[in-house]
């Protein structure tokens, strides 16, 4: 059975997203900063690729995503890296190309904490306002989400395998 994604409102403007990977700490938070490892399941799903995958990975460093649809559309994102601690803590901006929220930057704050071989992420995004996080309630953010970690926990699993070859 596949680790199932948890996702709480605990105050008026965060979504807490809790998820555990049978991976390492340090192989976790590569697959969250490293292109080539971002590109095989940062919503890549139902035809999804991840075509631009940036990152300057430093405190006031930038990300940039920008995923393409089977039609040509595109989504893009990006922000600013307020806080780097390697291998357990990334706190960023982000902000949509398309601000689909109406509420502007949000702030992501991503922990990494390793127990016996496995590595629960609990992912906080802090909105600007109470109606800016119920439209993102309203979304399939969860759904994506989801989507996107059970690919991550195939792509973790393939590259524990090529490191024990």
């Amino acid at each position: 059975m596949k680790n199932k994604l948890e996702l709480a409102t605990p105050g008026d403007r965060e979504i807490v997203i809790t998820r555990v990977f049978d991976a390492s700490r340090d192989l976790v938070f590569d697959a969250f900063t490293k292109p080539a490892l971002l590109k095989r399941w940062l919503g890549v799903h139902s035809g999804w690729t991840l075509a631009v995958c940036e990152i300057d990975l430093r405190v006031g460093g930038a990300y940039r995503y920008v995923w393409r649809g089977p039609d040509g559309m595109e989504m893009g994102m990006g922000g600013v890296h307020r806080e780097i601690v390697r291998p357990e803590r990334i706190v960023a901006t982000q902000l949509f190309d398309q601000d689909w929220t109406g509420g502007g930057e949000a702030l992501g704050t991503l922990v990494l904490v390793e127990r016996d071989g496995k590595t629960t992420i609990t992912n906080t995004i802090q909105y600007s306002s109470r109606e800016v996080r119920a439209t993102a309630l309203r979304t399939p953010m969860e759904q994506g989400m989801a989507l996107g970690y059970d690919q991550l926990d195939e792509v973790l699993a393939a590259v524990s395998a090529e490191g024990r070859e």
